[in-house]
């Protein structure tokens, strides 16, 4: 294992996925609803920027490594299950969303496998309509987690909104990506 700068920040988000759980659990008298809000959006939003920051230090300082290509998505991943867990049990979530988003996460990787095993594993590269879903459940994420109106800016409703649109783009994207293995499938046979 190559415990180099990228690959220490997504261990450091994958430590922080414990902390931001555990906001929640702490007592009215610890942190109020708002200060539990708040902190939770803080964290997630860190592990956010700490994703984009690893990927371009990985490339920047030319320390990619097979690790980094492992671990990084699945940091990913993690991160966005716990927070869709812990979104489904304040209520601020409906289950058939977070199982429709958590389902594709699942999917895809086991279909990346797969075809990395049959030697096609470029096939299944992002896709802009993968990083397009990315980035509507990021921002609804953040938007569920803090709750809370700014001004006169629903906050709460933005992100409801905003994750009926990430899953919709959810099963978008896992279609699309579907259809590229099927292709490949067909063409190869002896699967």
């Amino acid at each position: 294992m190559a415990l180099n700068i990228p690959n220490s920040i997504t261990m450091l988000r994958i430590g922080l996925i414990p902390c931001f759980i555990l906001v929640f659990y702490l007592s009215e008298e610890t942190l109020s609803l708002y200060q539990k809000n708040l902190t939770a959006t803080l964290i997630f939003l860190f592990a956010a920027i700490t994703d984009w920051l690893d990927g371009y230090l990985a490339r920047r300082l030319n320390q990619t490594s097979e690790f980094g290509a492992f671990i990084d998505p699945v940091a990913d991943k993690l991160i966005v299950i716990a927070a869709l867990i812990l979104l489904v049990e304040l209520g601020r979530v409906e289950s058939i969303i977070a199982f429709i988003i958590i389902a594709r996460e699942f999917t895809i990787s086991s279909l990346r496998e797969w075809m990395a095993m049959l030697g096609k594993s470029g096939s299944i590269a992002v896709a802009f309509i993968g990083k397009l879903k990315t980035t509507m459940q990021m921002i609804a994420i953040l938007f569920l987690l803090y709750h809370e109106n700014i001004l006169f800016f629903p906050i709460a409703l933005m992100g409801k909104l905003l994750i009926y649109i990430a899953a919709l783009l959810t099963i978008i994207s896992m279609v699309y990506y579907l259809k590229i293995a099927f292709k490949i499938l067909k063409e190869k046979k002896d699967y």
